[in-house]
Parts: structure tokens; C-alpha cells; sequence
């Protein structure tokens, strides 16, 4: 893939943060969805590449959605696999609460697992402990080679685990071991990737949430050198079958970094809507101008880079809201 191709993506997330933060708060998610959806598949098309969408947004529910196997970008260029979110927090949004985002995850054709819309358990660190870590393994051994690589006390281990009764055992097991416990509400997306960096005081990330966002999530650790496992958990005989429709024969199957994310290379990109762990919300300033912070990371350089535009609403009326809302 042409580096070139990372700012571009950055520019797909920023337009689907603004035209989705106009929502929040608002009670409603479905707007805001299809309006950051709007916003991105808008400006996919100026891209410069042969893009198809390998995970879509909303596959299994009544959201808008960017669709699988649906074309984008300008036909010209690198053959890419993009798995999009056009909304990570759809909930969050419309309850204006923190740690929604935009996000993006490309690698070149075929190099993305096509994760059906189902759970998937997860397992995430930071370099420290790369190549350490098993899903098998029980949380306790897990926080203990953490604790080790990462020249820290037990106690002053942080494992962010989503707040959820299925995961109740877990987080107990946690605070009995001794470490601390960083509780989210929705978006596994940023709350993994915190996990791996080393600016955060995150350790550890374990769970059960979406697949589809697994994937996008691998794509942004293979970019900081960190590791991740996963498995699929389907729930019935309908998600076995997608699974086996999808190309995965054995969905029980321990899932590395590299299954998840093949190859060298792969781009991640994400804007935060609103302000969480990883990213600063969008800020509507004076004079029309709002700000956005967006993270863009590529796996073959290991380059992270952080970004912080200023935008004049004025000159991108396609991302104002409509129907006088």
C-alpha cells in the first residue's frame, strides 16, 4: 500500500466525526450512524484506491450501513480490504457519553479475516508482553507475565474489561488477584487499543465483545507491536453457519494477531467524536471552526502518528446537519 494512503483514510475519518458529533447527546443513534456513515462513504470516493468493504457497519442489525463486499474509492490505485466503523458507539453518541470514535482498518487484498457479526472473545497487550501471551491461559497467569515484562507490581496492573454481567466471574477473579480493574461501558475499539500504548496507564485488555471490531482493532495493534488472540463465539446453529459462509471452517479456532490481520502492512485510522482514553471529541470553536483529533497508525513502519485539524464548517456543507436538527 502507497503511504500516501494513510492521510487519506485520516480524512474519511475526520468527515464521518463531524458529521456524527452534531448528534450528540441527542437521544437518537440512528442519525448520528447514518450520518457518519454519509460522511464517510463520501469521502471514501475521492481516494485513490480499488477498496472493498470485507466488514461492514451494522451487517446484522437495521443501521445504515457501509456494506460488504460494496466498492470503494476512486478505482485506481492499491487493491485494498477495508473493514469500517463508520460510529464506534452508537449508544454513546446519543447518551453523550465518552470514547466514541470513527475508525478505519485497510490491508491489502485478503489480509483481513471476514469476522461475522457475532462475539468474539479477546485478548489484548502492548509489546511488552508480545508473544506471551495464550487466550487459554487463565487471567491470573495472563496478569502475572504482564505484571513481569512490564516491571511492575502486581497491584499496579490495570486490566480494562467491558462492564457487563457475562463478564462479572471476571472482573472478580481480577480485583482478587490483586491487580485494578478499568471498567468501560461501550467501545472495545479504543478501549483495547489503550491497552497497548505505552502513553496510558492500561495493561491488559480481556473480553467478549464484536468480532467485527476485533479485526479493526488488530489492525491498529499489529501497527504498535503489541499482541492480540481471539476466538468466535457463535451463539446459534444460524452463526455457525455465517461463519462457515464467510470462509471460517473452524470457528472455534484460536485466532492470532497474524489470522486476524495477515501480512506486513495494514493501516489504522480513527477520529474521535467524542472525547475518551485515546481521543479528544470534536470541539466546535469559534468563527465555524471545529477541531478534531485523530489517531493514524501503519503496521509496516510502526508510525503513529497523532493529528489535530482545524475545519471551516463553512466550506464542507455536506457534513452540516439536515432537517434542521
Amino acid at each position: 500500500m502507497d503511504r500516501e494512503l494513510a492521510l487519506e483514510i485520516v480524512r474519511v475519518t475526520e468527515a464521518a466525526a463531524l458529521a456524527s458529533a452534531q448528534w450528540m447527546g441527542r437521544g437518537v443513534k440512528n442519525e448520528a450512524d447514518d450520518a457518519a456513515t454519509t460522511a464517510m462513504r463520501t469521502m471514501f470516493d475521492s481516494v485513490n484506491m480499488q477498496g472493498t468493504v470485507v466488514i461492514g457497519e451494522g451487517e446484522l442489525d437495521e443501521a445504515p450501513m457501509l456494506y460488504i463486499g460494496e466498492k470503494l474509492g476512486t478505482g485506481d490505485g492499491p487493491e485494498v480490504d477495508i473493514a469500517v466503523d463508520p460510529l464506534e458507539g452508537t449508544n454513546i453518541v446519543a447518551k453523550g457519553y465518552p470514547n466514541a470514535m470513527a475508525v478505519i482498518a485497510v490491508g491489502d487484498r485478503g489480509t483481513l479475516l471476514h469476522a461475522p457479526d457475532m462475539y468474539m472473545e479477546k485478548i489484548v497487550v502492548g509489546p511488552e508482553a508480545a508473544g506471551l501471551i495464550r487466550l487459554t491461559d487463565s487471567i491470573e497467569k495472563t496478569m502475572e507475565i504482564v505484571a513481569k515484562m512490564k516491571n511492575k507490581p502486581l497491584e499496579d496492573v490495570t486490566v480494562t474489561i467491558q462492564e457487563r454481567s457475562r463478564h462479572r466471574e471476571l472482573i472478580e477473579r481480577v480485583r482478587n488477584k490483586g491487580a485494578r480493574v478499568n471498567l468501560f461501558d461501550d467501545g472495545d475499539v479504543g478501549a483495547a487499543i489503550a491497552a497497548a500504548m505505552p502513553q496510558t496507564e492500561y495493561d491488559l485488555f480481556v473480553g467478549t465483545g464484536g468480532a467485527p471490531e476485533g479485526v479493526i482493532t488488530a489492525a491498529a495493534i499489529k501497527a504498535l507491536g503489541g499482541d492480540m488472540q481471539a476466538r468466535l463465539l457463535p451463539m446459534s446453529e444460524e452463526e455457525r453457519k455465517r461463519c462457515k459462509q464467510m470462509g471460517i471452517d473452524d470457528p472455534g479456532k484460536i485466532l492470532s494477531l497474524e489470522d486476524l490481520v495477515a501480512g506486513d502492512d495494514a493501516i489504522f485510522a480513527a477520529t474521535g467524536v467524542s472525547s475518551g482514553d485515546l481521543l479528544s471529541g470534536v470541539r466546535l470553536l469559534s468563527g465555524g471552526i471545529a477541531e478534531t483529533d485523530s489517531i493514524v497508525m501503519r503496521a509496516k513502519t510502526g508510525t503513529v502518528r497523532f493529528i489535530k485539524t482545524h475545519h471551516r464548517l463553512d466550506q464542507k456543507p455536506h457534513l452540516l446537519m439536515a432537517n434542521g436538527a
